[in-house]
């Protein structure tokens, strides 16, 4: 029988946060996408705290046209310009069980972009 896709995706989330941890010199990067938007976080899990966070939802990137990928790049632009007043230029990237494929991907490379490094 097969497992649905919500349930595969929690495995491999479970497994890839065996290994990714944030601390406060090399914080977390998280990521959760829905069909609709998409969201990150830079977390500090050695002290439990979120640091800085962005969504598509934000004023600048949801009064702007653009389709998804794009918009997804703007979330990293963003968030890489939030870090950079929070001092944070270093980070790990936490997929989140999803493929690195497509708006994740789009993520990364705009946080990239914006000055972020992982």
């Amino acid at each position: 029988m097969s497992k649905s896709k919500s349930f595969q995706r929690s495995r491999i989330r479970r497994r890839i946060r065996g290994k990714i941890s944030g601390t406060s010199e090399r914080p977390r990067l998280s990521v959760f996408r829905s069909n609709k938007q998409i969201y990150c976080q830079i977390i500090d899990d050695s002290n439990g705290t979120t640091l800085v966070s962005a969504g598509s939802l934000d004023k600048d990137i949801a009064s702007k046209v653009v389709n998804k990928i794009e918009q997804a790049k703007l979330v990293g632009q963003l968030l890489a310009e939030k870090a950079k007043e929070a001092e944070v230029e270093i980070v790990t990237f936490d997929r989140g069980g999803y493929v690195y494929h497509g708006r994740i991907k789009a993520l990364a490379e705009g946080a990239r972009e914006g000055g972020l490094k992982f």
